[in-house]
C-alpha cells in the first residue's frame, strides 16, 4: 500500500518520487477527479473539527506527509516513514517530470492576478515543455458562492488541463477540490497554498538550514506570528498529546 496510518489518515509513505508517479498515473488512466492534500499537524487537528475538511482529507489519492511533526509522529508510533514531502517539493518535482515528460497542461487557480502572472512567467521560463493553459484568480471571500464556483469550473474545464494547481488557504483549497472534484474535468488536482506565493517570489520559503532541521515552520512564524500563531502554537501541542495517548495505548496482541 505504501501508506501509513495516522489518527485513521492514510499518509503516503512513497517519498517525493513516488508520489508524483501517482499524478502521472492519474493523467494516463483516462480518469478524472483525482487529487493531492497536505497532512501536518494543524491540518489533521482542524479536520478534527471541520467534517468536511476530514472527509476531504480521507477522501484524498495522495496524502503528503507535509510536516516534521508527521515524520516525528511516525516515529514514536513505530510506522514506516522517513520523508518529509512538503508542497513546495512536491511541486518542484512534478515540474521537473512534466517537462521531461513533455506536453503537460497546468491550470492555476487561486491568490491574485500578480501571482499568478510571476509563476506562469518562471514556469515558461524553467519548464518550456509544460504549457500554462489557464489562470483564475478568485474572489477574495471567506466562502464562493454557487456562481462563483460555476465560474471556476467552467475556466477550468475550458482549459483542459492535466494538472489543477489550487492555491488558496487551508483548508478552503482541499474543501473545494473535494466538493467540487466531480464536476471538474480534470484527471488530477493539487491542493498546494502557500507555494503559490514560494513559486511567484512573492513570499521566501525557509531555507534548507532550517528544513534539515525540522523547523521550517520558524522563521515563517517569527514573520507572520497573528496570521500562523493558531497552526504552530495552538495545535502543535494537540496533535503531539494526540501522539503521546497513541503511544501510552495497550498494545494489540496479534497472537
Amino acid at each position: 500500500m505504501n501508506k501509513i496510518n495516522i489518527f485513521d489518515y492514510e499518509i503516503s509513505s512513497k517519498g517525493c518520487f513516488g508520489d508524483i508517479e501517482a499524478v502521472f498515473d492519474a493523467i494516463y488512466s483516462g480518469k478524472n477527479g483525482a487529487y493531492m492534500a497536505c497532512a501536518n499537524p494543524h491540518s489533521l487537528v482542524k479536520a478534527g473539527r471541520d467534517p468536511v475538511f476530514k472527509s476531504a482529507l480521507h477522501n484524498a489519492d495522495v496524502l503528503l506527509p507535509d510536516g516534521s511533526g508527521i515524520v516525528l509522529a511516525a516515529k514514536l508510533l513505530n510506522l514506516p516513514l522517513t520523508e518529509k514531502v512538503a508542497g513546495s517539493d512536491f511541486f518542484r518535482e512534478c515540474n521537473k517530470k512534466a517537462d521531461a515528460t513533455g506536453n503537460i497542461r497546468y491550470f492555476f487557480l487561486g491568490s491574485s492576478e500578480k501571482v499568478l502572472s510571476l509563476m506562469t512567467e518562471r514556469l515558461n521560463r524553467e519548464c518550456p515543455n509544460v504549457t500554462v493553459c489557464g489562470t483564475y484568480s478568485p474572489p477574495f471571500k471567506p466562502d464562493f458562492s454557487d456562481k462563483d464556483n460555476t465560474e471556476m469550473i467552467k475556466a477550468v474545464n475550458e482549459a483542459k488541463p492535466d494538472i489543477l494547481w489550487v492555491g488558496m488557504t487551508a483548508p478552503k483549497q482541499e474543501k473545494w477540490i473535494y466538493e467540487n472534484r466531480h464536476r471538474l474535468n480534470v484527471p488530477f488536482s493539487g491542493a498546494i497554498g502557500a507555494v503559490f506565493d514560494f513559486y511567484a517570489g512573492t513570499k521566501e520559503r525557509s531555507s534548507q538550514f532550517w528544513i534539515n532541521l525540522g523547523l521550517e515552520w520558524l522563521p515563517r512564524f517569527l514573520k507572520e506570528p497573528r496570521r500562523l500563531w493558531e497552526r504552530n502554537i495552538k495545535s502543535t501541542p494537540i496533535f503531539l498529546w494526540w501522539v503521546l495517548l497513541e503511544m501510552l495505548k495497550p498494545k494489540r496482541n496479534k497472537n
